[in-house]
């Protein structure tokens, strides 16, 4: 086993009884509300303007308070454990911080326009609510129930959610931005007022429909254009597969991915009511196909895209490479010939042959390098000339 593999699958022990578990959750906790509370003192730098709207301040402070309320019980459990008092004071000191900064009053008026700011809600509270939703279900339906909840590569796997909720707007600066300016010249304008005076149920499964098509195929490109697959390979590099593993995808991938996903709806003028309930359904489904569950959903995992289905596009087996390329409609793996669900579930993940780096930023570096190998590779030898 090479020293690579050793490292990434050195598990983090949390063991119950321990006060390992409650002095994680002490920590996590109090990071989130230190976050949480500057977001109540900076709302124009740190919180999304789209969603300020929906936000009741009363209800958020309360969360708020009830999250650093329970930073301060799981601190205090673990430090009394003993076996990881180091965790439970991190959890306190950063718990105590969350505290002083939340009771702060601020009354700020939130600018008409704002041309940047962070999202740091956006992180905030997907993070909390998929962390409630995942963390339980993925312990009490396990497909691999070895499988630790703190898994090796968790933290890589933090940063990356935290980049693409943080970089929503370095985001839709490269793929938004490009389609308005070279695809409108494919809009019409009737066409599109036919496409919105649809129910807007329909509109979401013809959404479902278009874009699963276009992602379908540039994602069968990553696999088997080689320059693409060094991009792509970020994604598939993690060992053990959960729901943060879907977050473990390179800045190129996103970008590329959200420019063809976008155009379709760009083009055909789909309402914003359907155009949201499709990215919050798609956005939820793309974390549950990758979550450690072992649901087989009979008669539904030919017609829809499951954990199963995409557990199988992610492991390393001989039988599973270049299959199941469908984000959602495993329609056009049929129609396309790369369909694989056997009765069984697959055993391991992650690339075939040299690993891929460990870290956020070797990972991001990672296909530039490798370009460049290639390129030098292609390159004559000078040698043979002389």
């Amino acid at each position: 086993m090479t020293d690579y593999l050793r490292r990434n699958l050195e598990e983090v022990d949390l063991t119950p009884g321990r006060g390992r578990v409650s002095g994680s959750l002490s920590v996590g906790l109090g990071l989130l509300g230190i976050m949480g509370a500057l977001c109540f003192l900076f709302p124009d730098l740190l919180t999304t303007p789209d969603f300020q709207p929906l936000y009741n301040a009363t209800v958020l402070r309360q969360v708020l308070f009830g999250g650093i309320g329970f930073a301060f019980v799981f601190g205090f459990y673990s430090v009394m454990q003993g076996h990881s008092r180091w965790l439970g004071l991190v959890g306190l000191a950063l718990s105590s911080v969350a505290a002083v900064l939340g009771s702060m009053e601020t009354e700020r008026a939130l600018p008409a326009e704002r041309s940047l700011y962070a999202g740091l809600d956006y992180f905030v509270l997907t993070l909390l609510v998929l962390a409630l939703v995942f963390i339980p279900l993925e312990r009490l339906f396990p497909k691999s129930p070895e499988q630790k909840t703190l898994r090796a590569g968790w933290t890589t796997d933090l940063k990356y959610f935290l980049f693409s909720h943080l970089g929503v707007q370095i985001i839709s600066f490269f793929t938004v931005i490009p389609a308005q300016h070279f695809f409108a010249w494919l809009i019409d304008a009737d066409f599109q007022r036919l496409i919105a005076s649809q129910p807007v149920w329909l509109q979401f499964i013809e959404i479902l429909v278009v874009v699963d098509f276009t992602t379908y195929w540039m994602h069968r490109s990553m696999h088997e254009v080689p320059w693409l697959w060094k991009i792509h390979a970020v994604h598939h590099s993690t060992l053990q597969m959960d729901w943060l593993a879907s977050s473990r995808i390179h800045f190129l991938e996103i970008v590329s991915n959200r420019l063809l996903g976008y155009l379709p709806i760009f083009i055909l003028g789909f309402t914003p009511a359907a155009v949201y309930a499709y990215l919050v359904f798609v956005s939820f489904h793309a974390i549950f196909i990758h979550a450690n569950v072992r649901f087989r959903f009979p008669v539904i995992r030919h017609l829809l895209a499951t954990p199963e289905f995409h557990h199988w596009h992610h492991t390393s087996q001989d039988e599973g490479v270049d299959i199941n390329y469908a984000g959602f409609l495993p329609i056009y793996d049929r129609l396309f010939g790369t369909y694989y669900l056997p009765a069984n579930l697959p055993e391991r993940y992650g690339t075939r042959g040299a690993p891929l780096p460990e870290g956020f930023t070797d990972q991001f570096l990672y296909p530039f390098r490798q370009w460049q190998e290639m390129r030098a590779a292609r390159k004559p030898d000078d040698s043979a000339s002389h």
